[in-house]
């Protein structure tokens, strides 16, 4: 299916509007914990357990350089990840950039969601599973999380 197909079909698809926009005041990036985000079904177990609509995550700890690439879509090209992990988990580049002062550190806590949802009103991630890894990233200190869709 091309992306032009894809796009036609899912052009009516709404999405959700929350009532409030909080509005906050970061601290400057040089000072600020960093977490990594990722929608690329990453494990690190080695078990391929995601399954169709799996709107979980899995805790993903700094150091643990030993991760699968889990994601359930079939039609996701995994060529990028067999080359460099980075253009998934760009942990490497988040490590040199806390090396170089541009971000104050690195989190011990990073998170993997599954990106190929057939439930697009994501209710189990928006109410359920969303803020559980967000209290988890809070309990670690994060400030900003660099959010890698795929």
């Amino acid at each position: 299916m091309s992306d032009k197909q894809v796009r036609s079909m899912l052009s009516s698809l709404e999405g959700f509007v929350f009532d409030d926009v909080p509005w906050t005041s970061p601290k400057p990036l040089s000072e600020s914990r960093v977490a990594i985000v990722t929608t690329a079904g990453l494990t690190v177990d080695g078990n391929a357990d995601w399954n169709a609509g799996d709107q979980g995550f899995k805790i993903i700890p700094k150091g643990n350089d030993d991760l699968t690439l889990a994601h359930y879509s079939p039609n996701f090209d995994r060529t990028g990840w067999i080359v460099d992990k980075n253009v998934v988990f760009p942990i490497d580049r988040l490590e040199e950039m806390a090396e170089e002062g541009i971000v104050g550190s690195v989190a011990e806590t990073h998170i993997s969601f599954m990106g190929a949802q057939l439930d697009h009103t994501l209710e189990t991630i928006r109410m359920d599973s969303g803020p559980a890894a967000a209290q988890a990233l809070r309990e670690d200190n994060v400030d900003i999380v660099l959010l890698i869709p795929v």
